[in-house]
């Protein structure tokens, strides 16, 4: 097939290991689906031989599958379901391409995790600023535990569909669900941007602890208290503290920080092996996101006032100069305080 190819009823921007893992699923379901990517390259293989030679290679991808490095205005016209796995700092970029072109109904399913950099918004804030408010009302953020490789190759999974409107939420989680790839929904869209974005910065930390021959103790303490940080920081943008214990939070928080199949695990364990960031992200192979949201998480919480140790630990190591062992040292150190702080006024029960 060719750029030619006339337009599917879904559209799925990236052409990575998750934009490709999902466009693979929805036409395992038996629908059209086209996948757009700036690689022409990777365009041909899978029209010609049903494989992306980058990205998940070992895969043989749906005939139903096809691939552009162009959206026509017709694609977009015919597009119900525009999913978007991109890049976070490349989000806004790719969508001012389409402003004024996607049809008013397109329900817009984001699983894009991140924060960026310059603006400190999250996803959904700039599909709200670029596309605007109807459309932001009709995006679902996609997220959960869910490895690329494993849901394309069928491994069970679930994950959770929020979205601020009940009726595009069982959309979505309809158009996606299946025996082996789960999706539960909720009404906190935000909580999961939140989740999936500082999990990855955690993540690092605990690849970073793992490098440096930490037990697991010392692990399961970081997971806990990294979920403390991104609950406290949630819950300062609205999110619901429930949303945190869900597949989305604690679940995407544990697969991510205790598996070597996660990249920000990867670069935070090469970095306590002493490897450089510069050198590990050239040969990496794919984006860590976890490596340029630290920046703005931390920018985030300076500027929220949030209490996030682990998440300045891990900027002071990428952006600062610090080495591993000051951060170690800074966090082990800190003062002593209660686990649980409840908010001014609240009284603990009994």
């Amino acid at each position: 097939m060719s750029n030619n190819t006339p337009a599917a009823k879904i559209t799925v921007l990236g052409s990575g290991n998750f934009g490709t893992c999902l466009a693979h699923h929805l036409a395992q379901k038996g629908t059209p689906v086209v996948m757009w990517g700036r690689s022409q390259l990777i365009a041909d293989s899978i029209n010609t031989k049903h494989r992306n030679p980058k990205y998940l290679s070992h895969i043989e991808l749906s005939p139903l599958l096809s691939a552009t490095t162009e959206l026509s205005d017709e694609r977009l016209k015919n597009t119900e379901f525009l999913i978007l796995a991109i890049p976070t700092q490349s989000l806004r970029q790719v969508l001012e391409t389409l402003k004024g072109r996607i049809r008013p109904d397109t329900v817009i399913v984001c699983a894009v995790k991140g924060i960026e950099n310059d603006t400190l918004c999250f996803p959904y804030n700039i599909i709200q600023q670029v596309l605007g408010e109807n459309y932001a009302t009709q995006t679902a953020i996609l997220s959960g535990p869910s490895f690329a490789i494993e849901v394309a190759e069928q491994r069970p999974t679930a994950v959770s569909v929020g979205c601020m409107d009940k009726q595009v939420c069982n959309r979505v989680q309809e158009l996606f669900h299946t025996a082996y790839f789960r999706v539960y929904t909720l009404d906190d869209p935000m909580g999961l941007e939140v989740a999936g974005a500082l999990k990855n910065v955690i993540a690092v930390a605990a690849g970073a602890a793992v490098g440096l021959g930490m037990q697991q103790n010392a692990r399961a303490a970081l997971l806990t208290r990294g979920l403390a940080e991104i609950t406290r920081l949630g819950a300062m943008l609205g999110a619901q503290p429930l949303t945190f214990m869900g597949l989305g939070g604690v679940g995407d928080l544990f697969l991510t920080c205790t598996s070597e199949k996660s990249r920000n695990f990867t670069v935070g364990y090469r970095l306590g092996k002493g490897e450089q960031l510069d050198v590990v992200l050239k040969t990496l192979g794919s984006v860590a996101e976890g490596v340029w949201t630290a920046r703005a998480a931390y920018n985030l919480s300076q500027k929220l006032g949030a209490d996030t140790p682990i998440i300045s630990a891990v900027h002071g190591v990428l952006f600062q100069g610090k080495t591993i062992s000051e951060a170690l040292y800074g966090l082990l150190n800190r003062d002593m305080k209660a686990e649980v702080q409840l908010p001014q006024g609240t009284k603990p029960h009994a």
